[in-house]
């Protein structure tokens, strides 16, 4: 008497892509680069090379048979789509890079520098680790605000260069008898590599009062610059956080509205089947009464007669 509810299509599982996106293969795609890093490292010894050269080699052709296979079925598993990921992109290059060197081309120049390449293999860590996404995501981010303050420095370096060049010059020729040779100097100094002994005090030999220039230029690029660089990180990094935050609230608010339309869909449907049921056993109430009806009926005189 109740009507059958409508059956729900789900979408129709993928195996190969369930697989691709496990936590288990990306744990073992990780260990995977973890082992190829170590490998590349230990290839560098000759010593190592000599003994169990063949060893090393096989094992580093094995995991880059590992990562282009998983490649592959990315490929596979989300076709074009693959190439709008950045991420994917920048695993596509990491590995696309380490290939000729499997194959032993040299067509793009030194076989050696194809080798020394595939160490670059170790950054798809970068890929792979959510938190690192996390941190190069916010130095991608925060690229805009370093420009600016870069602008800043150079800006200070430039007229620092001029004015050392020429009050220092004519004495100090090799530090600063140019304006290249200033801006090298300086950027030393900024360094704090050896820029007392090795710059300022010589200098102040002969300027005694050369430490209101190299003092306030060190405080401004060395300290406050540099702080500046650390702020905006911090902050390009927060707000990475929060835009992350953001998007697994959004998720959960969509996943929860799902529910919410599936639950109220579900409610219609019996609440369409009771109605039904209840219109049927009115009918059939209706049926019996009037069945009770003609059977209580008293005979007719016609029928008396006979």
């Amino acid at each position: 008497m109740t009507a059958d509810s409508a059956p729900t299509t789900s979408p129709k599982p993928d195996p190969l892509r369930n697989f691709i996106e496990a936590s288990s293969v990306q744990t073992f795609i990780l260990l995977v680069i973890v082992i190829n890093g170590i490998v590349l490292g230990l290839a560098t010894s000759a010593n190592l090379m000599e003994r169990m050269g063949s060893y090393i080699s096989t094992i580093d052709n094995l995991c880059l048979y590992i990562f282009i296979i998983e490649m592959f079925i990315k490929l596979i598993v989300y076709r074009h789509r693959y190439f709008t990921d950045g991420w994917n992109i920048f695993d596509f290059l990491i590995i696309s890079i380490s290939v000729p060197s499997l194959l032993g081309f040299s067509f793009l120049g030194n076989i050696s520098i194809l080798r020394a390449a595939r160490i670059l293999r170790a950054m798809r860590i970068l890929s792979i680790v959510p938190q690192m996404r996390q941190v190069v995501m916010a130095l991608v981010s925060a690229i805009p605000g370093m420009a600016s303050v870069i602008v800043v420095l150079m800006l200070l370096f430039y007229i620092a260069a001029v004015m050392a060049t020429q009050t220092f010059g004519g004495e100090f020729p090799v530090w600063f008898g140019s304006i290249g040779k200033s801006l090298y100097s300086l950027f030393q100094i900024m360094t704090l590599e050896s820029w007392s002994m090795g710059i300022v005090r010589p200098v102040m030999a002969k300027f005694p009062l050369a430490w209101l220039f190299f003092v306030p230029f060190i405080i401004i690029t060395s300290f406050m610059v540099l702080n500046l660089f650390i702020a905006l990180i911090v902050t390009s990094m927060q707000n990475v956080y929060d835009d992350q935050l953001e998007e697994k609230a959004e998720a959960a608010e969509a996943d929860r509205e799902q529910k919410n339309v599936e639950i109220r869909d579900d409610l219609g449907t019996r609440h369409q089947d009771l109605r039904d049921e209840i219109m049927s056993l009115a009918q059939q109430v209706r049926l019996l009464r009037d069945e009770l009806g003609r059977s209580d009926r008293p005979p007719s005189s016609s029928e008396d007669n006979r």
